[in-house]
């Protein structure tokens, strides 16, 4: 049976609720569980493809940006040798690329933004899986299985390393 029909739901769902109201809590909790790392997968791949969405923008708008001012050597050099009907035709193409790339920096945002609302999504789901497993735990049921320990240790969240991030600045701090 699925508990949810959209990732949203995962990071807005009343869990406490859900196993309240079930007859077999810890089952439904495994199940919880389950469809939690299918949509944290999901999310991993949706923001890695928003990743490489934004890189590749960011790569198509520098290599426009190296044919505007290819243009506006060319225009340069037609105007030397005295020749304007082709340096306007230069400097026409050299509009049109700055065109697209006002097009593509406008679309290059829009990843940005993408990129980084699914970044969001995934960490509050991460959270929410977390939960899932801190309560599956006060359940006094295996926290998971050591393939998902293996798995998750070869594979360490962003939270997971921005708490190592953390805990060696408080160190630090400690260490001063």
């Amino acid at each position: 049976m699925s508990h949810f029909s959209r990732l949203t739901d995962i990071v807005t769902c009343n869990l406490s609720k859900i196993l309240a109201e079930a007859e077999h809590p810890a089952a439904v909790l495994d199940e919880v569980i389950a469809e939690m790392r299918e949509g944290l997968a999901g999310a991993r791949r949706s923001v890695a493809t928003a990743s490489e969405n934004e890189r590749r923008l960011e790569r198509e708008v520098l290599e426009h940006q190296s044919q505007v001012a290819a243009w506006r050597d060319k225009a340069k050099q037609y105007l030397a040798n005295s020749a304007e009907a082709e340096a306007r035709r230069a400097l026409v193409r050299k509009r049109e690329v700055e065109d697209l790339i006002g097009g593509l920096v406008q679309q290059h945002h829009q990843a940005v933004s993408t990129r980084e609302h699914l970044a969001t999504m995934y960490r509050a789901l991460e959270a929410r899986l977390s939960e899932a497993m801190r309560r599956r735990e006060e359940l006094g049921l295996q926290v998971e299985s050591p393939a998902d320990a293996v798995a998750d240790a070869a594979n360490p969240s962003e939270r997971d390393l921005a708490v190592e991030r953390e805990l060696k600045a408080l160190r630090e701090e400690l260490g001063s």
